[in-house]
């Protein structure tokens, strides 16, 4: 196991003093009581600190907004995942038999999840600016080409910024169900617009997920009338 985490050391470009941190940030909570809920935690916040003040200094024109879906960007689970993947980083997560069985080491939320709390031990193992450091190197690439301009509003954004600029009241998302393991679960969310008799559901594995797909379809509707 020393060896391998080694491997996943070098692909890090961090090495840890103390090792039980790295390994608690590999542990699903399908696997042992001690798992990395608590460090994903710190390391939500760490990573978003660290994103925010990268943006910051690199892009001094652009504006809140900009630098707001600029960070959402790179902080989301589907690039975790992506930075995740490019480190190997599933070969090497602690799983229970169940998400084993079902593909657990590839599902981009547990593989967000795992380098956020790889972030939060590499701050408890060598304090922020460490952390600061190696997160610099993970994103080094995506900051080159990144244009903050260029960045593309959510759903969600643009259904508020549009009902707000037609004098309309806000939506109200309303989570109707939740099915499935707590390892694959599906939310299904309805968004609803009473003043313009808007009602849609939206489904996702997430709640975030779901209100942005239910945000996209009553956009659709008012596209097209």
């Amino acid at each position: 196991m020393a060896e391998r985490l080694d491997v996943l050391e070098r692909s890090l470009h961090y090495s840890f003093n103390d090792k039980a941190l790295l390994t608690r940030a590999l542990t699903h909570k399908s696997a042992n009581f001690q798992h990395n809920e608590r460090l994903e935690f710190l390391g939500d916040s760490i990573l978003n600190c660290v994103i925010a003040d990268l943006l910051f200094s690199q892009f001094e024109s652009a504006t809140e907004g900009e630098l707001t879906r600029a960070r959402a960007s790179l902080v989301n689970q589907n690039t975790l995942s992506q930075v995740a993947q490019e480190m190997s980083l599933g070969d090497y997560l602690r799983l229970g038999i169940g998400e084993q069985k079902s593909g657990g080491f590839r599902r981009d939320s547990i593989l967000a999840d795992a380098l956020e709390a790889i972030v939060g031990a590499i701050y408890l193992d060598k304090g922020f600016l460490q952390a600061y450091e190696t997160i610099q190197q993970w994103y080094e690439g995506r900051l080159a080409i990144l244009k903050p301009d260029e960045q593309a509003k959510d759903p969600k954004t643009q259904l508020q910024e549009w009902l707000q600029a037609n004098q309309k009241p806000l939506p109200r998302y309303s989570v109707v169900s939740v099915v499935g393991e707590p390892h694959a679960q599906e939310f299904t969310v309805v968004c609803e617009i009473a003043e313009l008799s808007l009602l849609v559901e939206g489904q996702g594995t997430s709640r975030r997920i779901a209100e942005q797909q239910a945000a996209r379809k009553i956009l659709e509707k008012i596209n097209a009338r």
